[in-house]
Formats: structure tokens, sequence, C-alpha cells
């Protein structure tokens, strides 16, 4: 449930929504990519629409969802056939596996991949389409520290080369700070906006290490640990 929600994304930044677990980050998500109907009020997409761009939002999800009986470029083109022609799709999908480091694992398997490779693919399929807005739904959290902490400086590189509109959930604070431009914290339901943390540096070179944004995450912690205690005495009282 959500109340009382305005925001806007701007063109070109990463807005991102943390809060506490079941506080609405993805019913928001996905009433912005039009997935869910909102009981009240709308959701406006301003501005003209790329003239190669294939699909207007475009999802990534935690779920990888590679077909396993085809490649690495095979995967990327599926959603391009029937919309280009048999030369146009083999060039886009050259042009966005060289964008997202995977040109030379073309002609792979989703089997020979790591599930952050695999990953890269789920998001090199999305950026084919050329969205004009990008909503990723918690896309690394079925990864574990080590591989998530390499994937957020490709994340945030692929974010800057593509300059897509990008609207990111996550439960991780260390990933807000780090792809944030704007930070919205929602409450515990009905998930209401707390706050809006703009972070005006660029993404490339934000490190995990920097005081200023450690310092940044301690804040959001601070703003969402009591509602997250609630949270989970409440998940604790639904399960008993």
């Amino acid at each position: 449930m959500l109340r009382g929600i305005s925001l806007t994304a701007l063109p070109g930044e990463v807005m991102v929504l943390v809060g506490p677990s079941g506080c609405g980050k993805s019913t928001l998500l996905g009433i912005m990519g039009g997935m869910l109907a909102p009981s009240a009020g709308v959701v406006r997409c301003a501005g003209a629409v790329p003239a190669d761009c294939l699909n207007a939002l475009t999802y990534v999800f935690q779920d990888f969802s590679l077909l396993p009986w085809r490649t690495v470029a095979g995967n990327v083109g599926l959603v391009l056939e029937d919309r280009l022609s048999r030369k146009a799709c083999a060039e886009r999908v050259a042009e966005v596996l060289s964008l997202t480091g995977l040109a030379e694992f073309a002609g792979a398997w989703p089997r020979q991949l790591s599930g952050g490779m695999r990953q890269r693919v789920g998001i090199a399929r999305a950026l084919a389409v050329w969205p004009a807005c990008l909503l990723l739904d918690e896309p690394l959290s079925a990864l574990d520290a080590q591989t998530r902490d390499l994937l957020l400086d490709e994340f945030a590189a692929l974010i800057t080369a593509a300059g897509t509109t990008t609207v990111y959930v996550t439960h991780n604070l260390g990933e807000a700070v780090r792809l944030g431009h704007q930070i919205v914290v929602l409450s515990r339901r009905p998930g209401e906006v707390r706050d809006v943390v703009r972070v005006d540096r660029p993404l490339a070179g934000r490190r995990a290490d920097d005081p200023a944004l450690m310092a940044l995450e301690q804040r959001l912690w601070g703003m969402i640990r009591d509602d997250a205690a609630v949270a989970v005495r409440d998940r604790i009282v639904d399960a008993g």
C-alpha cells in the first residue's frame, strides 16, 4: 500500500527507491512501469521518446531469465526479433555487447557464465531496445557481496554511458549511495515519502569506502531503522 506519492525521475538520472521491507518499493516501480494500476493518481511520461527507442519502459528483474538454449548474443537479440531487420539486429546486438563488455562472450551459453555475467547479459538485453527509462527491481540481490560490489562499478559506468533515465529499487543502502542521484526514502506501510536525498556527484568514481558516502548511508539507515524493526516484528507476528 502506498499513500501520497509525488515524485519526478529526471532525465538521465538515477532515482533509487529505498525503505523497510514491505513498504511498497516494488509496487511503486510496477505502477511506474504500467504493470500495476494505481487505485488513485496518475503516472505521466514527459518528453519525446528517442527515435531509435523500441520500448520506452524496460524492466530488469532479480531473475536473469536467460534462455539456456540461446547464446549470449541470441538472448540479447531476442527482444529485437521481428522489430529490426536481421542486419540491423546484429549491429544493435554487437553494439550493446560492446557497451556491456560482453563482446568476447557473444557465443557463450548461459551455463558457462557466472551469476554476475548472466546478470550483465540481462542488462544488455534491456539496453538493446534503447529504453527511454530503465526500471530495475533489486537486480543485484541474488548475487554474493563480492560480485555485487564489482558490478556496482560496472553498473555506474553503463548507466553513465547509456544516459538512460533509471529507477532502481534496492534494500541495500550501499547500492543506493553508489548509484543514486536522488534517493527516495519510503516509510513502512502505507508507504509514504519520508525524504528525498540528492547526491550531486558523478556516478563514476564513487567508492564504497568514500567517507561522505558512508556518512550518507548511515543517515539513510537512521531514517528507516525504526520502521525496519517494526516491519520485522510484524512479519514475526504474521508468521506466528
